[in-house]
């Protein structure tokens, strides 16, 4: 995989304002507000910065936070994590691997088989629908 690096610029050039906070500057949507929260069509979850492939709708679950969650990555080649201590606790951010776009955070309350909850921004999202 080719990582992407871009500058900020590139970045603000690319993506609307919202976007651009909260994938390249680490922000957090309001709970219930993403379209891709409720969305229940099969297909492939992509990172809205560079369409790497994150997350299947199959690990989708509703999880009740207002973020998509899922309890699974697509592959090793979909996300890397980080410490995350900017709110005065220990999180574990998570990126997207190709271009390092804060997507959310995931937490160790998930449903089986891994116990993982990966609560996603949507706006860090697009949605390809299975055809």
């Amino acid at each position: 995989m080719k990582k992407i690096n871009k500058s900020d610029e590139e970045w603000k050039t690319q993506l609307s304002p919202s976007t651009y906070s909260i994938t390249r500057k680490k922000g957090t949507e309001m709970p219930f507000s993403g379209k891709l929260n409720s969305n229940k069509d099969n297909g492939l979850y992509k990172c809205i910065c560079c369409e790497n492939i994150l997350f299947s709708s199959s690990t989708k679950f509703d999880s009740g936070t207002g973020w998509p969650s899922f309890y699974d990555i697509y592959s090793d080649s979909s996300i890397q994590t980080n410490t995350d201590s900017s709110i005065g606790m220990s999180r574990v951010e998570v990126l997207c691997k190709q271009c390092d776009s804060h997507l959310g955070h995931v937490f160790d309350d998930g449903p089986k088989p891994t116990g993982k909850r990966y609560c996603i921004n949507s706006i860090s999202l697009s949605f390809e629908k299975e055809s």
